[in-house]
């Protein structure tokens, strides 16, 4: 009996999943599950930060034993980059996944990616199509970087006035049409990162000035700058639970959203721009997490509200 021949050969111990927790909740060991169901053989680092909720408990349940897993707890938050970081340390083989603890992957989804890398070996950077709970396409799965005209011709919906104009082009590209292929992309979605080893020796670790968001974007810019391509593969797609594991926290991550922000275009265009328009871009950044944060509160106090005036209605009832 002849004996079926692959038709592909995957290496083992190639891939190492890095994930970053803070109260996570069951989202946390669900995503763990699912990287241990991946076709091919895989090493996961977790850096916990500090949670305060049982996720980390219940991964060191599911992990003990098993020597593919290695968790690191922290004892304060020390943020995404450098949490990312203290993982790399651990990093075996000659690839590296950045994923979320929101993130669900298939068995397969592991092995495609790396194909990808392997067959492109002058990518740094790849990600696959990132889908909702509802199966639609997740907003920044790819996206041109936002530079600040960027970002000023989103704020005022200009795309909306100009459609088809490359001047005036939404940085977010999940409303233009799903490519048949992997395509290049200026920047993929932080929920899942898949980089080559030998790309972050020559382009330096994540930068640990973020402490939340825009550590991606940083990422791909400075990829980019060095001559590196980033794909986008539609073939291939995850799902993530956008906001799982930061609902209850919602001001802190907007907070460090926009400060992210503030960092990321003083680092690479304020020598771009002139300071009038540095000035503005910078203030108009603080206005929308302001409004934003009000728009928070003021639904939380409407909810309370609502929460008290039913509880008084049910209340009155049994009277």
């Amino acid at each position: 009996m002849l004996e079926k021949k692959p038709t592909e050969l995957i290496p083992h111990d190639l891939v190492t999943i890095i994930i970053v927790n803070f109260n996570s909740g069951a989202l946390l060991s669900r995503c763990i599950q699912s990287v241990l169901s991946s076709d091919i053989t895989v090493n996961v680092v977790i850096v916990d930060n500090n949670s305060h909720d049982d996720s980390l408990e219940k991964v060191l349940a599911l992990s003990k034993g098993d020597e593919r897993i290695k968790i690191i707890q922290n004892s304060v938050n020390t943020g995404f980059s450098h949490a990312s970081n203290q993982a790399l340390k651990y990093a075996k083989g000659k690839y590296c996944l950045f994923l979320n603890p929101d993130c669900i992957i298939k068995t397969d989804t592991i092995r495609k990616m790396l194909n990808l890398m392997e067959k492109y070996t002058d990518v740094a950077m790849s990600g696959p199509l990132i889908v909702n709970p509802d199966g639609t396409e997740q907003r920044g799965c790819r996206r041109t970087i936002p530079t600040p005209w960027r970002s000023f011709v989103r704020a005022f919906g200009l795309s909306k006035y100009f459609q088809g104009h490359p001047r005036f082009r939404d940085f977010l590209l999940n409303k233009e049409p799903l490519p048949d292929k992997a395509v290049d992309v200026e920047a993929i979605s932080g929920a899942f990162m898949f980089v080559r080893k030998t790309a972050i020796d020559e382009i330096g670790l994540l930068d640990e000035g973020y402490f939340l968001h825009c550590e991606d974007l940083d990422w791909c810019m400075r990829i980019r700058q060095k001559g590196w391509r980033i794909l986008f593969s539609p073939q291939t797609v995850i799902t993530h639970t956008k906001g799982g594991c930061s609902k209850n926290k919602r001001i802190f991550v907007l907070w460090h959203m926009h400060k992210g922000m503030i960092r990321f275009y003083t680092k690479f265009f304020k020598k771009k721009y002139p300071g009038p328009l540095m000035w503005l871009v910078v203030s108009g950044v603080w206005l929308r997490f302001i409004a934003l944060s009000f728009h928070h509160l003021l639904k939380q106090i409407i909810a309370s509200f609502q929460t008290v005036k039913t509880r008084i209605h049910a209340h009155s009832r049994t009277l």
